[in-house]
This record gives structure tokens, sequence and C-alpha cells, in this order.
């Protein structure tokens, strides 16, 4: 069985921050804030992550993809979830953006 390496780009870090940043003010503006939010998404992005370790190309094909390398894995989260869009480039697994499902600009 291979194993691969995963490497989050410098983008896709920043996306994540991006992400947890709304999340927290979103909690914050809530009546009822849930405190916890942020260490629940990273472990679910952990998690989601450690698939792509031995098994990337069980995740879609990426919608504009130019070749069958490039992939996108579904991080379940709350009522949406995120999108981590990667490339295969022999053992090494390259994440370069990490996108909210609800955000404006995901395809």
């Amino acid at each position: 069985m291979t194993s691969y390496r995963v490497l989050l780009t410098e983008e896709a870090a920043d996306d994540l921050l991006r992400i947890e940043d709304f999340i927290i003010e979103r909690e914050l503006a809530s009546a009822t804030p849930d405190l916890d939010v942020v260490r629940r998404l990273r472990d679910a992005v952990d998690r989601a992550l450690r698939l792509l370790e031995f098994s990337p190309y069980s995740c879609r094909k990426a919608a504009r993809a130019l070749n069958d390398k490039q992939r996108e894995l579904i991080v379940p989260f709350g009522s949406a979830g995120l999108v981590a869009a990667f490339e295969v480039r022999g053992d090494i697994v390259r994440v370069g953006a990490i996108r909210h499902q609800l955000e404006q600009d995901f395809h």
C-alpha cells in the first residue's frame, strides 16, 4: 500500500485561519456561543486529511480538473462543511485551497 505525505500550501493554511476567524465571529455574535467550535473544526480537518495519507484517489475529481490527479476532499462539518482542493504528485498530496461550502466564491 502506498503511503502519501500530505502538505498544506501557505494558501491552504491561510484559508483555514480565515475560516476559523469567520466561525469565531459568528459564534461570538450568537446568543449561545459554542466556544469549542474551532477545536471541533480542527479535529474534523485533521481526520479528513488523514484519509489523503493512504487513499487520495478515493476523493472526487475536481470540477475543473486538468488531469485525474486534481481532486477534492469533502470535510463534513456543521450544516455544510469544507472542501479541500488538492493534487497528487508522486507520493506527495499538495492541498492548495480549503473553502467553506457556503462561501460566495465556492464552485
